[in-house]
């Protein structure tokens, strides 16, 4: 059974498939989603191959970006970053209450290392004791973010 964040995770992959256009080919219609625990990239475009994260939340309002937002695992990130390799990020604020919704886009170029912040890993007494995931923190670059919806 699918846990609220994975529930949430997947109507902003969805959303971001169904809305957006591919920054690189211009084409709409073609972002499709990749298998579930694909590392560090959700989306896929069929014409030319551009992958994507897409990470979602729930928010108060969606016209204000979060300052944070959750990663997935932190060892395949650590890996890419030190290779010099960042996907572009899609944003999915979705309101707590009511329908409003707004998707956000950090293009690749303008990621830092220091928007990755490792999370502590997991306890002993944890069903997956010992992983470690990281947050995203978006406040340092909300000026950078470019809201689609």
């Amino acid at each position: 059974m699918a846990t609220e964040q994975q529930i949430t995770g997947d109507i902003g992959e969805r959303l971001v498939a169904q809305q957006c256009a591919c920054p690189r080919c211009k084409r709409s219609r073609t972002l499709k989603q990749l298998p579930a625990n694909f590392k560090c990239a959700d989306l896929i475009c069929d014409f030319c191959g551009f992958l994507a994260q897409v990470k979602a939340c729930r928010v108060d309002d969606p016209e204000i970006p979060p300052d944070t937002i959750l990663g997935a695992a932190w060892g395949p990130q650590k890996e890419r970053m030190d290779s010099a390799i960042y996907f572009p990020l899609y944003v999915v604020a979705l309101a707590k209450r009511g329908r409003k919704r707004a998707i956000y886009y950090l293009s690749a170029d303008l990621q830092q290392p220091e928007i990755f912040q490792p999370r502590s890993p997991l306890g002993t007494s944890a069903r997956r004791a010992g992983w470690q995931g990281f947050t995203y923190r978006l406040a340092d670059v909300r000026d950078r973010l470019v809201k689609l919806s």
